[in-house]
């Protein structure tokens, strides 16, 4: 999991000394707000967790191939988050983005740590754009998924002449 370590160090110091106010504030009505960037992340990976809880339990084993989840953090093609993972637009602390964060972090690492490779590798789960993905790769999925949204946060940091 040391992608998902990483980006998820990476995300809290790109956050890190933001005030409240900054993190919710909007460059425009179509755009996010850092919370709503940071709310779609834990939304996102605790619908993972969830789904590679689900399946561990209800799923057949069916192997998949490989899907090169690194390109993730290309941001040239949009994709729309789903309706699960979609913010809010209700006002957040930083405390309490950070606590909803830490949670889903600690919910999919302890699913990584307490399940044998072997079961990760043998199911499998349906990602919007690679398809059928094994929940072996989901679980990297995640780290990739955070990175492209720091450039994200960076923009809007940039946006509102924050350079923290």
């Amino acid at each position: 999991m040391k992608v998902n370590e990483e980006a998820r160090k990476k995300l809290l110091d790109t956050v890190n000394g933001l005030s409240d106010e900054e993190l919710n504030w909007k460059a425009s009505e179509d755009k996010w707000s850092i919370r709503q960037v940071l709310e779609h992340l834990y939304l996102m990976e605790g619908s993972v967790a969830k789904a590679i809880q689900s399946q561990l339990t209800k799923g057949e084993p069916h192997e998949t191939a490989d899907k090169p989840i690194e390109r993730t953090v290309d941001r040239s093609t949009k994709v729309e988050a789903p309706d699960f993972a979609t913010p809010s637009e209700s006002f957040a602390t930083a405390a309490e983005l950070k606590d909803k964060l830490n949670a889903s972090h600690t919910l999919l690492q302890q699913l990584e740590d307490t399940t044998p490779s072997e079961q990760l590798k043998e199911r499998s789960y349906p990602h919007p754009v690679f398809g059928d993905m094994s929940l072996d790769q989901w679980i990297p999925f995640v780290g990739y998924h955070e990175l492209r949204h720091i450039e994200q946060i960076q923009e809007v940091k940039e946006s509102m002449n924050v350079t923290k």
